[in-house]
């Protein structure tokens, strides 16, 4: 189906590929992985012939008349609505069936007739229904402008437009980062049974696990394929190390051998023979090669100044929202204790922003009561504050203005660095940091002040998989309370041990786990 052959490509100098090669097959369900930045987007752009690769001997060949399928960006607000969108997103379909508005040839329209029944177009909407009400659309939904949508909600009717057309090769990038658990739960259902080849860089473990057939990794300018999900492939590549490490410990001890008896025998003319073959052994051989692992700065979240007792916070019949007409959620009653591990789960739409945002006293309560300790300090990371670090201004100048007037530059800069943020790095423009580092900058910040409860929402749209690994790690050793929003059902299952749920404007304690709830929601019709 794809057969990528020694690509090599460079950008502004630096080699993302180099001779990288990889045969893909019709079918296959392809996890592209790789650390932020080694060039996972740019190798979808080549496929997708948006930039073309300048190594003479490199390829990257599709097979003939196969369709390529991918979502180029979010659906622009106008009256169109999302089913009209959606529908359009197929452009072949779309055309044929304009064509049999106005063609009047019997034969070219009996031709139009019989390609849109080979690609069952009469079934398309109830198909787009599916996919739309699988990605959280209500059915009232369908028939609404997209210009009544948020950029959010637009991005999943693109990605709905181009699953819905069923491409011979769907490219997916990144594409939970727009959904909430309950569509990434459906959308990891929905890519194991696509009946075509589908080719998607993610970070989200579970997803990649649970859906793909074969992992692509891109590491060292290099493509391997390898079957499984991630697991699988962290596995396979356990084995190589050790495998290698024991060839190299092998060939160390033979190489100091040959070396002994040259160093010995080579003054010796009776054996001065046998040292010179001896010596172009030791030429011949080739050094076993071990990569080296790149390691991942870890997150550090600091012990809270001071013990509270329990209940550090509570809620009590509280009414949630942004006024008498935006009421989200009624008679709210939860309470948080300290080394609390909550994950807070529910449809976009229904509140869990609302909540968080109320708990950390962003948002006023609109009646009832909320109870904390006075010295309660809360750390909030949102998404959204991504776009609030301010332009023109480094690393460094944030990291200052968290601290206090005395604090010495030098200070600063020891602060700065165990966020992760290199002596270079620290006097980079904010805007200039990539998507992973503007998250580590935020989470840093937060931290300066040694928060009581760490409240997160969706902290990890912009970290690959090793930075996740290593945020569950400092959520796990952090003696604090959590309180997290996210789709990334790994992070989820690694880090709390209890769920509220957000629906149907209540805000309750769920009884069971992350499994249970899945279940529930696959069962549930969510139209």
């Amino acid at each position: 189906m794809l057969t990528i052959t020694n690509l090599d490509y460079a950008v502004q100098g630096r080699p993302l590929f180099s001779q990288a090669s990889a045969f893909i097959a019709s079918g296959w369900k392809v996890g592209l992985i790789g650390r932020n930045g080694t060039g996972k987007s740019t190798l979808l752009r080549l496929i997708r012939e948006e930039v073309e690769s300048p190594s003479p001997d490199g390829s990257i060949r599709l097979n003939k008349r196969a369709r390529l399928g991918w979502v180029a960006q979010e659906v622009d607000p106008s009256d169109d609505t999302i089913m009209d969108v959606v529908l359009a997103a197929d452009q072949e379909r779309h055309a044929l069936m304009k064509s049999t508005e106005t063609e009047t040839d019997p034969d070219l329209l009996g031709e139009i007739y019989e390609r849109l029944t080979d690609m069952d177009a009469w079934n398309a909407d109830t198909r787009a229904a599916i996919v739309l009400s699988g990605l959280g659309f209500k059915t009232a939904d369908f028939h609404r402008a997209t210009k009544e949508f948020s950029g959010g909600w637009r991005m999943r009717a693109a990605i709905a437009g181009v699953l819905v057309s069923q491409p011979d090769v769907l490219l997916l990038d990144e594409p939970t980062n727009y959904l909430d658990l309950e569509g990434a739960a459906w959308l990891e259902s929905y890519i194991r049974k696509y009946p075509h080849t589908v080719i998607m860089v993610s970070h989200d473990r579970e997803l990649l696990n649970r859906s793909v057939t074969h992992t692509l990794s891109l590491e060292h300018q290099k493509l391997t394929i390898t079957t499984g999900g991630y697991d699988d492939w962290l596995k396979l590549c356990a084995a190589k190390r050790a495998q290698l490490t024991a060839q190299k410990v092998k060939q160390d001890a033979d190489k100091a051998h040959l070396q002994a008896f040259v160093d010995r025998f080579k003054a010796k003319a009776s054996k001065a023979r046998q040292a010179q073959s001896r010596m172009k052994q030791l030429e011949k051989m080739q050094d076993i090669a071990i990569p080296i692992a790149e390691r991942t700065t870890p997150f550090k979240f600091p012990a809270p100044k001071g013990k509270l007792a329990p209940p550090m916070l509570e809620l009590e019949d509280a009414d949630l929202g942004y006024g008498a007409d935006a009421k989200i959620l009624s008679g709210v009653n939860l309470r948080l204790d300290p080394q609390d591990r909550v994950a807070i789960v529910g449809a976009n739409g229904e509140g869990k922003t609302t909540l968080v945002k109320s708990i950390a006293q962003r948002l006023p309560l609109m009646t009832g009561n909320r109870k904390a300790s006075k010295t309660l300090k809360i750390g909030y990371f949102s998404q959204d504050q991504l776009d609030e670090l301010t332009a023109g201004e480094t690393v460094l100048d944030h990291v200052t203005q968290h601290l206090p007037k005395d604090t010495s530059q030098g200070q600063a800069r020891s602060i700065a660095a165990q966020m992760g943020f290199s002596h270079e790095k620290v006097e980079t423009n904010v805007e200039k940091l990539s998507g992973g580092e503007k998250v580590r900058l935020l989470l840093g910040l937060m931290s300066i002040e040694k928060p009581h409860v760490l409240i997160l929402d969706e902290p990890t749209s912009h970290l690959d998989i090793d930075s996740r690994e290593a945020l569950i790690y400092a959520l796990n050793d952090f003696p604090g309370a959590v309180l997290l929003i996210t789709h990334d059902v790994y992070l989820a299952e690694a880090t709390a041990d209890q769920l509220w749920l957000v629906k149907d404007g209540r805000a309750e304690l769920y009884n069971g786990d992350l499994r249970d709830y899945k279940k529930l929601v696959m069962q549930a019709d969510r139209a």
